[in-house]
């Protein structure tokens, strides 16, 4: 696959290997806070490669000493999430950019048998997003249908002059369909997987990012 505007961070060897690790390990599985604060630290690290892509102004700096300059961010980006499963993801890219106003999504897949795949969007609360730098962070792109529902949702909010989409795994699929309708983003994962089953579920993946974070849901 072509990667234009497609960064995986685990192409070079880094923590964030570490941190996939144990998200995916079954023997960590059964430590919520371990696996939040893991999808959190990844987060951060996403965070850090996207600020390297943004805007900037020099500014300068008052010290006890003397003055200085430095390279400041030029404006804030807005981070966007999907509820609930993106929340530590989310909240890592926070913990950097903490300036950042934020918009949240409830959409989830509709999986009955012998039905096609269906994506609900019961609940948008957003920022104006109109000319700004959009962060849209969901720890799994599987199909890729929920976060793309969900960021058309977002257009009635305004119109981004740049979208960074970042994911900690993604299927080969959901990516070239998230490409294929939103084309004009820049994509930041954290590794990409070998395909999805008959289910829509990554392999090998990590099992399911929701209910390992917060518990099984009913």
């Amino acid at each position: 696959m072509e990667k234009k505007n497609v960064h995986i961070l685990t192409e070079t060897p880094s923590l964030a290997n570490h941190y996939i690790a144990e998200l995916r390990d079954v023997q960590v599985h059964g430590d919520s806070l371990r696996f939040r604060r893991n999808l959190e630290r990844l987060g951060e690290l996403l965070a850090y490669e996207i600020s390297k892509t943004l805007p900037y102004q020099e500014v300068s700096i008052t010290t006890p000493l003397a003055e200085t300059k430095t390279q400041l961010l030029a404006e804030q980006p807005v981070l966007a999430t999907i509820l609930r499963a993106g929340l530590p993801l989310y909240n890592g890219m926070l913990n950097y950019f903490d300036k950042a106003y934020s918009t949240f999504v409830g959409a989830y897949r509709v999986e009955e048998e012998n039905t096609q795949l269906q994506i609900n969007m019961e609940y948008l609360a957003s920022t104006n997003l109109h000319d700004k730098i959009l962060i849209l962070a969901d720890p799994m792109l599987a199909t890729g249908r929920s976060l793309v529902k969900s960021y058309e949702g977002m257009l009635r909010h305004g119109k981004p002059k740049q979208v960074h989409i970042a994911a900690a795994i993604a299927a080969p699929e959901g990516l070239a369909y998230v490409r294929e309708q939103v084309p004009e983003a820049h994509i930041w994962l954290g590794a990409i997987d070998d395909y999805l089953n008959e289910k829509s579920y990554i392999v090998p993946g990590l099992g399911d990012a929701g209910d390992l974070a917060f518990g099984p849901k009913v």
